[in-house]
């Protein structure tokens, strides 16, 4: 009950409210400045002169807010185009986090670009608008009080011909009366003369006459002023103070109307706001942890197995003999692990010296084997691209000739015709390109998974034992023995510098064959130092594929051929062998790991 109670008096009071307003409104409607205000002129000019000037605050307070929406859209461009992904980071695209944020810097800029539209907007349509009515509103209003000016300044001029004849008829009556009471004495006194009387009477008429006079130009004036004063106050002053609030009501308008603009500008890109707010949820929602996983497994697979475990070595059924010769191999071998490509303290990796363990082959064959596939097939899309948009090209080129052929008024044929035959070129050429790659992607396809890493082989060469087999393929070249080990009048015995590793092959740097150590420092880097102590082999291994050195300080093996391991990979894909070469001594470089089958000297 109370509840209902309650309700009803909040209707009640609602109705009552909406009474008074529609009734304030109705009254406001028969109401007017000249009418209910027509002695405040001075006022109503003060008023009017705020009214306008709060107009221009408002104009004001919109090019300050243009302003800071130009900033803003400015700063959220800038800020989109300093966090754009460099060119060094389009490789991680591919991934749902980066390829979301790259979403999400674009809504960023369509975001800025709607700023852009609200400050444009305001300009244009509000600001403008503001201005041209301040303007116009000012000028109506000193037409207005000039007007009002002159009105007063008519009827001040009248109330002062008024009070002038006013005054003159006062004067005008007081001489008339002193004329009448010294005639009415001159009459009476016996001792003047008829003739002095008479003047007497005269000057009596002449001043009643003056005053008549005066008396009928004061009445005069007085009727002009009234009809004047009555015409001011009833026609002609409401006239000017009704056209002064039909100004300060157009103004007020006029202020509603352009904040309603304002806020109508502003909703006007609400919903493409809305849509960007609505694409970042959605590239925020498209992260997927799982395909990100996946994408850095399928970006990072080497197609390597992990090493098998570590057999144990009983030392105690162990030949006394072999077990010196192991503690000697394994110190051999950590010898040459430290300098057998480098030297700790004065030279650089090889990797900087010989510029051979980079993925620059053009069949990628230094890569994993995963690695490698993936690179042949994105050469292959990219190829098929490349042709794809070479044989529109072409057929548009035909097209062109034919048409050409068919009205020559339309142009010269063999104006197409170099373009037509260098189009076939490219064509040619990137379908010779397409062929090859898919050799050896088919050749990549046929070499078997590895089953160990190079980390593998470093593991277990640390601990003396037999590591492993790597795949990978390449071309073929000749094949030789050799399992013997190197004596000490071999051509290696004054070899050059532990980096190089080179014998007499091909590709092996100059002085890296036979001849002294002298001979050998000529024209070498300073990276370089001699040693002339021969390497002892670390152990053996068996070409699994064929390779064919192409990068300097390799070496060339055929499949099947055994070479001497003298430096195991020390991480970069090369282990560094050695064969024995009839024609000049020993010859010694680099192979990739993952050619080989290594068997390390326990």
């Amino acid at each position: 009950m109370l509840a209902l109670l309650a309700s009803g008096s909040s209707r009640s009071s609602s109705n009552n409210k909406l009474a008074e307003s529609e009734n304030s409104a109705q009254n406001s409607n028969n109401m007017s400045w000249g009418t209910e205000l027509w002695d405040q002129n001075e006022n109503l000019a003060i008023h009017t002169n705020r009214g306008i000037d709060a107009l221009d605050k408002f104009a004001n307070f919109l090019r300050d807010r243009v302003a800071i929406e130009t900033e803003y859209a400015g700063k959220l461009r800038r800020l989109v185009k300093n966090y754009q992904p460099k060119k060094k980071e389009e490789e991680d695209n591919e991934f749902t986090s980066v390829q979301a944020f790259r979403n999400l810097l674009k809504e960023v800029g369509d975001l800025a670009g709607q700023r852009e539209v609200v400050s444009e907007s305001l300009q244009l349509q509000i600001i403008a608008g503001v201005t041209l009515l301040s303007k116009t509103l000012r000028e109506e209003r000193k037409k207005c009080l000039s007007e009002g000016a002159t009105l007063q300044q008519n009827l001040t001029t009248q109330l002062s011909s008024l009070d002038r004849a006013k005054r003159n008829y006062e004067k005008a009556y007081r001489d008339s009366e002193k004329a009448v009471d010294s005639y009415k004495r001159a009459d009476m006194d016996l001792n003047l003369s008829r003739a002095e009387v008479e003047r007497y009477k005269n000057v009596m008429t002449a001043k009643i006459q003056q005053s008549d006079d005066a008396k009928n130009e004061y009445a005069n004036q007085l009727q002009k002023t009234n009809n004047l004063q009555q015409q001011h106050f009833s026609m002609l002053l409401p006239a000017v103070l009704n056209r002064l609030q039909e100004l300060d009501e157009k103004r007020t308008r006029g202020f509603r109307e352009f904040i309603v603009g304002a806020a109508d500008v502003e909703s006007s890109v609400a919903p493409i706001i809305a849509r960007c707010m609505e694409g970042i949820v959605k590239a925020g929602e498209s992260i997927n942890e799982k395909e990100d996983t996946f994408k850095v497994i399928e970006r990072y697979q080497s197609g390597f197995t992990p090493p098998r475990d570590i057999p144990f070595e009983d030392l105690s059924k162990c030949d006394p003999d072999s077990v010196q010769e192991s503690h000697y191999s394994n110190s051999t071998s950590n010898h040459l692990t430290i300098r057998g490509t480098m030297s700790a303290n004065k030279l650089k990796k090889r990797v900087g010296i010989f510029n051979i363990f980079g993925s620059n082959k053009e069949d990628f064959s230094d890569l994993p084997p995963n690695q490698r596939r993936k690179k042949l097939q994105a050469k292959i899309a990219e190829l098929t691209q490349n042709i794809a948009q070479e044989t529109k090209a072409r057929d548009g080129l035909m097209k062109m000739k034919i048409v050409y052929e068919a009205n020559s008024s339309l142009g010269n044929p063999m104006t197409v015709e170099g373009q037509l035959n260098e189009s076939e070129h490219k064509l040619e050429k990137l379908k010779v390109d397409l062929k090859k790659y898919q050799g050896f992607l088919e050749k990549a396809s046929q070499v078997p998974t590895a089953t160990s890493s190079p980390q593998a082989t470093r593991n277990q060469l640390q601990n003396g034992h037999r590591t492993s087999r790597h795949s990978n393929g390449s071309a073929d070249d000749h094949h030789d023995d050799g399992d013997d080990q190197p004596d000490d009048a071999g051509s290696l015995s004054s070899s050059a510098s532990p980096e190089s590793g080179l014998g007499t092959s091909h590709t092996s740097l100059p002085g890296s064959g036979q001849g002294s150590a002298n001979e050998n420092a000529i024209g070498e880097d300073t990276y370089y130092e001699t040693e002339v102590e021969t390497l002892n082999p670390v152990g053996k291994c068996r070409a699994l594929y064929p390779f064919e050195a192409s990068s300097e300080g390799s070496i060339p093996m055929s499949e099947g051929e055994e070479l001497q391991v003298i430096e195991i990979d020390q991480g970069d894909g090369w282990t560094r062998v050695r064969r024995e070469n009839n024609s000049n001594g020993w010859d010694e470089g680099f192979v990739p790991t993952s050619y080989i089958e290594c068997t390390l000297y326990a």
